[in-house]
Formats: C-alpha cells, structure tokens, sequence
C-alpha cells in the first residue's frame, strides 16, 4: 500500500490510499489510520472513499506531518568515514560500530515533500542529506530487532537540511547537533509499506538506489543495501528504557556522498558549493519516490545580546 497525506479543496489536511495516479480520501489522519490499522482503512478507501481525486490535482504535505518524535541515525558507514575526514579527522569513532547512534530532530520542523526550505538563521554553509525514514506503526518497548521491525508501519524519503557551519561550532561543546539541525526536515512523497518494498530486499537494506540532483545536475547517492545497521536494529536501540509510539519518525542517516559535506570533501567546494536562494534540491528513493526543495532565504539572525 501506497498512503499519503494531502491538502484537500477545503484546506484541510486529509488522509489518502495512492491507487493508479489516483488518491481515495479518507477523514482523518494517517496517524490515526496507522493506529487503527492500515488494511482496514485500505478497504475503507476503495469502497467507500470520502473523496478519489487525481494525484497530480492535489498538493501533498508530509505523510505525518506532525509526529511525536523524529530521530536520525548515523547508519551508512561510507557516509560516517566521509564525513569523519571532511571534518579533518582520521579515523570513525569506534563506538559506531558497537551500537547505532542517533540524535533527536524537530518534529515542529517537518516541511512536505515540495515545500520551500529557508536557510538557518546565520548559515553559509547550508546541506542536504539523502535519507530515508521508518514511520512507527505500534507503540513498543526494549524491543528485539526482530520485533522492532514488525513494529514499522511504512518507509518514506526523508532529508535533514543541515547548517553545517553552525552544527561544526555547537557540537565544539560536546553536545549536538541541535541548532545545525532544527531548521527543516523533508518528508514523502508518500509512505509504502513494508510488504511493497520485500522483493527488494537485500541483506540488512534493499537494492534501492538513493540519490540527488541540484538544479537538475546529479550528484552523490548509493544504495540502501549498503546500511550498516538495519531499521530493526536501530528501532530496537531507539526504545531502550524508553516507548516508541505510532507516528514516530526514524530516518536512517545519509547514504554514502549523499550529501555536501561528503561531496566536497571529497572533491573540493568548488565543484559541490553549499546551497544557495533559488536552488532546486531533488531526492530521489526508488520505489518511494522523489521529494524536491527550492531553497530560500532563511530569517535574519537574531542577536542574543
């Protein structure tokens, strides 16, 4: 099943079973659809659809756009070694390859899949990163992987816009990222689930390429066969001690050169420059679909003193 959340003539937001190029709208929000179960809400939205518009007609808003809370893992190791030498160090932290590691992101930053992206308050150095996310389907705690995976609800695109001049300074701290990353994160098209993405399947991932293009010019990307740590094992990391709940968003960290910082580190600023106003971002996930941003000035920076 193909779900997506969309902004119907009234300007409500409305939930929607994807079929053909056309969406069967239901009342409510997918979050609720989730937790009352997506099969039953499916038989709902053919047979008896509040609504069956075109896809093409309608402007989507993120799948859930107001979730309880977003983590972002760090689970790609090309990416981890990329970014460990960009920032002019040598060697991976060894405590990556023992456990997952995560920070938490802001869920009142979710932007929709073609929404407009202001760049952070006193950044020069704007980023995006090629990511997707899990959405929670059952609420859980101190789960196995095994069991953590069963608890997925569905897999959509997600890219955490990044400050990385401000993410550089803050971390300095020992703490972060919090300001370098609180400004917007991306999220659709739309939310597959799980069973649409098996035959894929592919060691602790899928044989799914993830990749994006600026202003039309492809640049990094790789393939979600390549994680390191599989959705089931960094949710069951996710809900130590602590619950995960329906709605919440795990994104799974950059694929390898999937992102600025990699990119011109790897080959210099001058060829992969940060972002600027009027640039158009494109991240694609196949299978999922593709989410695109047009950059634009952010707010002034404001004093603290």
């Amino acid at each position: 099943m193909r779900w997506v959340t969309y902004r119907a003539a009234d300007g409500a937001e409305r939930p929607g079973l994807l079929r053909d190029g056309r969406v069967h709208g239901l009342d409510g929000t997918l979050l609720a659809l989730i937790e009352s179960g997506l099969a039953e809400a499916a038989e709902r939205a053919v047979a008896a659809p509040v609504e069956v518009v075109d896809l093409a007609d309608v402007q989507l808003v993120a799948p859930i756009p107001r979730p309880p809370s977003v983590r972002d893992f760090l689970s790609f190791e090309e990416h981890l070694r990329n970014a460990v030498h960009a920032l002019g160090r040598t060697d991976p932290p060894p405590v990556w390859f023992e456990q997952p590691v995560f920070y938490f992101s802001n869920p009142a930053a979710i932007l929709g899949p073609d929404e407009e992206v202001p760049i952070s308050p006193g950044c020069e150095a704007f980023d995006y990163e090629v990511e997707v996310a899990a959405v929670v389907g059952r609420a859980g705690s101190d789960l196995s992987p095994a069991e953590a995976e069963a608890c997925i609800a569905g897999y959509t695109i997600l890219c955490d816009w990044s400050a990385r001049d401000v993410q550089r300074r803050e971390s300095s701290a020992g703490l972060g990222p919090a300001k370098g990353k609180d400004g917007a994160t991306s999220i659709g098209p739309v939310l597959v689930t799980p069973d649409e993405l098996e035959p894929y399947r592919d060691g602790r991932g899928y044989r799914l390429a993830m990749r994006a293009s600026v202003n039309g010019r492809e640049q990094g990307g790789g393939t979600w066969a390549d994680i390191h740590w599989s959705f089931g094992q960094m949710l069951a990391y996710a809900s130590r001690g602590t619950r995960l709940l329906p709605g919440d968003v795990v994104g799974s960290g950059t694929v390898g050169t999937g992102c600025l910082l990699e990119l011109s580190g790897l080959h210099g600023s001058e060829r992969y420059p940060w972002l600027q106003p009027g640039d158009v971002v494109s991240i694609e996930v196949e299978q999922i679909g593709t989410i695109t941003g047009r950059i634009v000035p952010g707010p002034e920076l404001v004093p603290l003193s």
